[in-house]
């Protein structure tokens, strides 16, 4: 993987732990010369990771819609930030920038990102990684969530499976190296080929 995009809070949290891992990962990337794609905020677990993959000579970019131009804290520190339109935009520009997902600790805007690229791959849209670092069993409750739509039958066993999970940065892109996307069934290939066609 060359790029990755990490979602992750803007905000540290209550337990210095969070950011701990945040740098953690952003000092594998770096090491690893992975590149990070994120939401471009300076502040946070955002400005964490930025900060640490800058510090130690890796690339960052940002984007980040027009509308929090102003209003969010912009980077102004990071090897390429790009401004689009609206958020719907931010989330094309990063998918067509990166080789895989990474959720860390974070709220609505995280859980957002993930599930929508946990959606697209479902769909066959993107056969793209996609993590959980799930430090200090954040995402324990989540993860608890899935079980039930599997059991439940709205959601398949295989599709549960694209989501890697583990609480260690190493272990993590290991799995995420050697990730195989599941094939799609007929049906979901028919609706994706009848939906690109009419584009």
């Amino acid at each position: 993987m060359k790029r990755i995009a990490v979602f992750c809070g803007s905000s540290i949290g209550h337990n210095a732990i969070y950011a701990n891992e945040a740098k953690k990962l952003g000092l594998h990337m770096s090491k690893n010369n992975i590149g990070l794609v994120y939401g471009g905020g300076k502040i946070g677990m955002m400005g964490v990771i930025a900060d640490t993959i800058m510090e130690n000579k890796g690339e960052v970019i940002g984007v980040i819609p027009h509308l929090f131009r102003h209003e969010e804290v912009a980077h102004a520190s990071i090897t390429k930030m790009i401004f689009t339109k609206k958020m719907s935009k931010r989330k094309v520009k990063i998918s067509q920038l990166v080789d895989g997902y990474i959720a860390l600790a974070g709220g609505f805007g995280t859980l957002d990102e993930i599930f929508e690229v946990l959606t697209l791959g479902q769909l066959g849209i993107e056969n793209k990684p996609i993590g959980i670092l799930n430090t200090n069993g954040y995402f324990d409750h989540t993860l608890q969530q899935l079980n039930v739509m599997v059991k439940e039958g709205f959601l398949k066993q295989e599709n549960k499976n694209m989501l890697l999970v583990s609480e260690h940065v190493d272990e993590l892109i290991q799995l995420m190296d050697n990730y195989i996307a599941p094939k799609m069934t007929k049906v979901i290939n028919k609706v994706v080929k009848s939906n690109n066609s009419s584009k």
